[in-house]
């Protein structure tokens, strides 16, 4: 964040194409925010904090108990989610299966069905301040279900937009982009490029996270580019979290 705060503009508001875990809009300072993703579950479950606050969290809290952190449970609660049309059930289960699913992963089959499998953890964590903290800034973002192109769209001068795609593989390998059925592939991270250069163009400034590497390289080649080290923790293996160099690519409004 130390690094991301650095190299964001100043602005009125901050559109996000890729929100995540929300840890920046959380970490930043502008006057409002316009925050999509592609994945409906997660969209669902900030706008169901948002509204409800602390009725929501402690709905949400109910799952996490020994009762509930034991396989049976956890393929149970599995397979409601994915059978459920609920909203508000449904997003405190994608917390849920979150935090006790396999290495934190989010992860959906061809059919769309969420598919981590256990976890296997001592004593899942359930994180109330973290959301009370989300809670109480919430009132100044707006939570949408959107494609990346389609939310910057809505940009405006004076905007800023903050991209931490899925990121490009380091190797054949490592080819994982499928967080949603929908997956991230060249063609996207391509689009992706061009829709920040020409917005850039237009007067927003835009800022994309990825893995530096020869095809980012090329990607990125009109905007200002910011390398580091830094470690990669999603591994399973603890020897294979080894440092990895990513990048900030600045596209500077005009």
């Amino acid at each position: 964040m130390d690094r991301i705060n650095k190299v964001l503009p100043e602005g009125n508001k901050l559109l996000e194409p890729f929100t995540g875990s929300g840890a920046v809009f959380l970490n930043t300072d502008y006057d409002r925010y316009l925050l999509g993703d592609i994945n409906q579950d997660l969209v669902n479950l900030y706008n169901c904090l948002k509204q409800e606050g602390d009725d929501f969290i402690n709905y949400a809290a109910g799952w996490f108990n020994d009762k509930e952190n034991q396989k049976p449970a956890y393929y149970h609660w599995r397979d409601r989610f994915n059978q459920s049309s609920d909203i508000r059930e449904k997003s405190a289960l994608f917390l849920y299966l979150n935090r006790h699913g396999y290495n934190g992963l989010c992860r959906y089959n061809q059919s769309g069905q969420f598919n981590v499998p256990f976890g296997s953890y001592k004593k899942p964590y359930f994180p109330e301040k973290e959301m009370n903290i989300f809670y109480e800034k919430s009132h100044k973002a707006t939570f949408v279900c959107l494609g990346f192109e389609d939310l910057m769209n809505r940009a405006r001068r004076n905007n800023v937009v903050y991209c931490d795609p899925p990121y490009v593989p380091l190797s054949d390998s490592s080819n994982f982009t499928s967080y949603t059925k929908e997956g991230f592939g060249l063609d996207s991270q391509m689009r992706l490029a061009v829709k920040s250069y020409k917005l850039s163009k237009r007067g927003v400034p835009v800022v994309i996270s990825n893995h530096q590497n020869t095809l980012t390289n090329e990607l990125y080649q009109h905007a200002t580019i910011d390398r580091f080290s830094v470690r990669r923790n999603i591994s399973c293996k603890g020897k294979a979290r080894n440092k990895v160099v990513e990048l900030l690519a600045l596209y500077q409004s005009n």
